[in-house]
């Protein structure tokens, strides 16, 4: 019989404050094509909050265990998982994604396994992978973007923003940040904004002003979108990462003519899937991004594991600036 550990489980869809707890589960077993990651931190990522509520674009069957993202030893190697081959050894600290890492073990596909930059502690690292991915996918693979060029990030505050600003600020760009409040000011600046709005204040025409947007990382959908197509500069590109407004704007194509821009999707998770070469290449260049002291995780706070289900609340109520993790055992 498998040993018994710690586990976040979600139930019965809904807010995550109100569906998540603890429950004492078998330790997993690594497939085919797997490893088992002891885990040392975990990152609380938006879509933890989709999933409770059932929104997510993958629906796990109920019950099940949130979590995303993690930081971790290797425990053990699944069978057709050559650590000599694919450069994963029992004991390696490593980062990884997979739906079901809000435990003490998860049990994660080798593809997603990567090894952890050795500049950032265990919840610096646990924050690394799946917002400086998005980012880094976003504005190079994506939106091809420039120094010199003038960069518009959304929620520049948050855990991607931060990661979008960091890397904007490196790749040479004019770095722009919209915020929901003043306190979230400072985070962005120290991200790499060397100018930051406020949502609330009338952001369009301050960016307008300035001769517009060349690219535009959004993360919030609804109104942002809407602003971000009046800002847009020629040739622009209009990157779509997420709707954390809750709202899915809809893609006028006659305005994207009239004003020759581009709107440009990206899912991550595709690439992880269909070119995880790619992946591998950028988690090799922000590491040493990492290394060399340009990009950096902003986290705010790790909070012990008990508390997980309050943290992902508070990423679902807005009261968040960069990441929160979750710290797992000692």
């Amino acid at each position: 019989m498998a040993e018994p550990m710690i586990a976040w489980r979600v139930a019965a869809h809904g807010e995550p404050a109100d569906v998540m707890s603890v429950e004492e589960v078998p330790v997993p077993e690594p497939g085919p094509g797997e490893v088992l990651v002891r885990n040392r931190a975990v990152a609380v990522n938006f879509p933890d909050v989709l999933l409770a509520r059932g929104m997510y674009q993958e629906r796990p069957p109920l019950p099940f265990t949130p979590g995303i993202e993690l930081c971790g030893e290797v425990a053990a190697l699944g069978p057709g998982v050559d650590g000599g081959v694919d450069g994963i050894a029992v004991g390696q600290r490593v980062v990884a994604t997979a739906i079901g890492v809000m435990a003490e073990y998860a049990v994660v596909p080798a593809t997603s396994v990567h090894p952890a930059p050795e500049s950032l502690d265990d919840a610096a690292a646990a924050a690394f992978l799946i917002a400086y991915q998005t980012a880094w996918f976003g504005l190079h693979q994506r939106a091809r973007l420039q120094s010199g060029e003038t960069l518009l990030v959304h929620a520049a505050a948050g855990g991607v923003g931060t990661a979008a600003c960091q890397l904007g600020a490196a790749a040479g760009a004019n770095v722009v940040g919209i915020v929901g409040d003043k306190a979230k000011t400072p985070v962005a600046e120290t991200a790499g904004a060397s100018r930051v709005l406020l949502r609330g204040d009338d952001w369009i025409g301050a960016v307008k002003a300035e001769g517009g947007a060349d690219v535009v990382f959004d993360p919030v959908g609804g109104k942002a979108f809407a602003g971000s197509t009046k800002v847009i500069a020629f040739e622009g590109r209009i990157v779509v990462v997420g709707f954390a407004s809750g709202e899915v704007p809809p893609v006028r194509a006659d305005h994207a003519l009239v004003k020759n821009y581009s709107v440009l999707g990206l899912h991550w998770a595709l690439y992880q899937r269909k070119r995880p070469d790619l992946v591998a290449e950028a988690h090799a260049a922000l590491t040493r991004l990492a290394a060399d002291g340009a990009v950096r995780p902003v986290v705010s706070e790790t909070v012990p594991f008990e508390d997980a289900a309050a943290a992902v609340q508070r990423l679902a109520d807005g009261n968040t600036t960069g990441r929160l993790v979750v710290a797992v055992g000692e």
